[in-house]
């Protein structure tokens, strides 16, 4: 998909939709929270997933919205246990 058709389909004006979308990925400008979620949306991808600053968060986002509640808690259980405690 298209810069211009990503922003068209997330509701931004068709004249400024591509050079508003690649300001986004550029990092030159961030969308604020209500258009970051008409972006993801249009991507099904989870609005956090938007933010990850590099490929494993990116990935335990992703991971995270496809599994079951039951899951997410067993990792977090399993996870918390090795976290140092002060």
């Amino acid at each position: 998909m298209s810069q211009k058709q990503l922003g068209i389909n997330a509701g931004i004006d068709e004249f400024s939709a591509s050079p508003r979308v690649n300001q986004y990925e550029q990092g030159k400008h961030v969308p604020d929270l209500r258009t970051a979620e008409r972006l993801a949306k249009v991507l099904q991808v989870p609005t956090p997933f938007l933010y990850a600053r590099d490929e494993a968060l990116a990935s335990w986002i992703l991971a995270h919205d496809i599994v079951d509640a039951s899951t997410r808690r067993a990792v977090l259980r399993k996870i918390m246990k090795r976290v140092p405690r002060e």
